[in-house]
């Protein structure tokens, strides 16, 4: 198939002022001025790839606490591994990272956690490496901690048991786990007061 092209003539018309403005228009100008000179990139510089800068990391956030307040009531056991602030009655056991015991807090049942903090009133074992009874604090049952802390005004009827550290092991083997020290029989160990200063 052969595509056909019309060509444009332009005649000479000598009264068409239309004609010199247009062929002015379009017109090459001679460039009087010399073209910018480019320089090309040395090719023996090496090129540096600039990586993106790794801001540091920043540390996790604490888990915030949880968190049930007077008027509720728990039947069973609470058990989680972060930060628990109670102000509630509770029977059962509570096995947490971090207890807060309010002061409207009424727990029947075993206490296990890292830090344990009471201004409420507690029936049953507390187990932890921090203890800390506060003026409103009613405590009773046996203490096992490594630190044991009372504000005056604190009740405690029960023993202070202190973490007994383990002798070190002989190489390869299993470490035991740790066990109260108990006095001995029909001896009872008075509880120590700590106050802050």
């Amino acid at each position: 198939m052969r595509r056909a092209t019309a060509q444009l003539l332009l005649l000479p018309n000598n009264n068409d002022p239309f004609r010199d403005k247009a062929a002015a228009m379009f017109a090459k100008k001679k460039d009087t001025a010399p073209a910018p000179a480019f320089t090309p990139l040395a090719q023996n510089e090496p090129v540096q790839l600039v990586s993106p800068v790794q801001a540091p990391v920043p540390p996790p956030r604490p888990k915030p606490a949880s968190m049930l307040a007077q008027g509720v009531a728990i039947k069973g056991d609470v058990m989680g591994d972060g930060e628990v602030h109670l102000d509630c009655v509770v029977q059962g056991d509570i096995r947490v990272g971090k207890l807060v015991l309010g002061p409207n807090a009424r727990v029947e049942g075993s206490l296990h956690a890292q830090v344990i903090e009471i201004h409420g009133r507690v029936t049953g074992q507390v187990s932890a490496k921090q203890v800390r009874l506060y003026g409103t604090a009613v405590v009773d049952g046996d203490i096992t901690h490594e630190q044991l802390a009372m504000e005056s005004g604190a009740q405690f009827q029960g023993r202070s048991l202190k973490f007994q550290r383990q002798a070190p092991a002989p190489t390869g083997a299993a470490p035991a786990p740790a066990a109260p020290q108990a006095p001995a029989p029909g001896v009872q160990s008075p509880a120590m007061a700590v106050y802050p200063g």
